[in-house]
């Protein structure tokens, strides 16, 4: 079994926001998959989809963003998951607008929902895609990435979700590694 979450805020005025690129991708993959989130359980939002005989659970936490580790850990007691078939989507504020990277493991990097999913997990080791929102150094970080894409932002961003339910199936189908080496550009 796999547990698959997108990271973000609950509520309508945190919708399309850069905080909650984390839930569109999830809604990509629910959409190429003709699933709904339509189940509730330990303060979360989940879809099921079973691939290859194995069930894959879709996630998003219905805490803020800076406590979804606690729904995560929830999730992974409950059903029994080890952290290893955990896969996070998550936005970088470090990285350019769009861009993506896998990873195995590593620190937060400052994000507070990958920070408390470290403290409810006791290990930085589960696999994640990071996509970038660039950061705009102007503003407060809170108002950013809270605020809402530009238009410019919103044609990069629909270009990287195209791509979400192809890396998706890669994640399914392929090692790791594999994905990691298609998928990370320099």
């Amino acid at each position: 079994m796999k547990l698959v979450v997108g990271l973000g805020n609950v509520g309508r005025e945190y919708q399309n926001t850069r905080h909650n690129i984390g839930f569109m991708c999830l809604d990509r993959i629910a959409e190429a998959f003709h699933v709904q989130f339509n189940r509730k359980k330990l303060n979360g939002s989940y879809a099921e989809i079973i691939y290859q005989n194995e069930k894959v659970i879709l996630l998003k936490p219905e805490k803020y963003m800076n406590l979804s580790g606690e729904v995560i850990a929830a999730f992974i007691r409950f059903y029994k998951i080890s952290p290893v078939d955990l896969f996070v989507i998550s936005d970088d504020l470090d990285m350019p607008t769009g861009k993506i990277k896998l990873k195995y493991k590593g620190s937060s990097g400052g994000h507070n929902g990958l920070k408390d999913i470290e403290k409810n997990l006791g290990t930085q080791e589960y696999k994640r895609l990071k996509i970038g929102i660039a950061n705009n150094k102007k503003m407060d970080t809170r108002d950013y990435v809270l605020g809402k894409f530009s238009k410019d932002e919103k044609q990069i961003i629909e270009e990287t979700l195209t791509l979400i339910p192809k890396i998706f199936m890669d994640y399914l189908d392929l090692d790791f590694d594999n994905v990691m080496n298609k998928y990370n550009k320099k």
